[in-house]
C-alpha cells in the first residue's frame, strides 16, 4: 500500500555507505526529511539526480524552517554504495535498502517488482513524521529538483 501526503511515514533503519545504522525516527522532532528512493548507483539519470542534490543541498535547505536531511535509498549494497559515494562526494547518507530487497521501497509503495528496482520516489517529511509531499517518476524520468525547493519552502 503506498505512502501518501498526510501519512505518518514507516520508519525503516537502514546501513548507510559507511555501514552504520540510520533510522528515520532519529530525525523526529529536530529535522525535516528528503527521503530520496532511486533505482541503482552509477546509473546515469540516478548519478544526475544525486549530483544536483549534492550540488545544490545548501539552497535546497534555506527557508526550510528547519534543519534538513537528505536521505538518499536504492536497492544496493552497502559497498557499492561507499565506492559511488566516494567517487562523487556525496555529503548525506545513502542507504542499502539490500535486504530484505527493497523491503523499505515496497513499504513506500515504490519497488518495482519485475525489475528489482525501486521507482524514483521522493518524500518530504516533517519534524513531525508525517509526509508533507510526494513525487513518483518511472525509471526513466528525472526529478526536478526545483520541485523539492518549493515543497521545503512550505513547510
Amino acid at each position: 500500500m503506498p505512502v501518501n501526503v498526510g501519512d505518518a511515514a514507516p520508519d525503516f533503519e537502514l546501513k548507510d555507505q559507511h555501514g552504520a545504522p540510520v533510522k528515520l525516527s532519529d530525525f523526529r522532532g529536530t529535522r525535516n526529511v528528503v527521503l530520496v528512493f532511486y533505482p541503482l548507483a552509477f546509473s546515469g539519470v540516478c548519478t544526475g539526480e544525486l549530483c544536483a542534490l549534492r550540488d545544490e543541498l545548501s539552497s535546497l535547505v534555506a527557508g526550510a524552517g528547519a534543519d534538513v536531511q537528505v536521505l538518499a535509498v536504492s536497492v544496493d549494497s552497502m559497498f557499492a554504495l561507499r565506492a559511488w559515494s566516494d567517487q562523487e562526494g556525496f555529503r548525506f547518507p545513502l542507504l542499502a535498502d539490500f535486504w530484505p530487497h527493497g523491503g523499505t521501497a515496497q513499504r513506500y509503495g515504490v519497488f518495482d517488482e519485475a525489475k528489482g528496482v525501486a521507482l524514483r520516489g521522493t518524500f518530504i517529511i516533517d519534524i513531525e513524521g508525517v509526509v508533507r509531499w510526494k513525487v513518483v517518476n518511472a525509471i526513466p524520468d528525472a526529478r526536478d529538483i526545483d520541485e523539492y525547493r518549493k515543497a521545503l519552502a512550505g513547510l
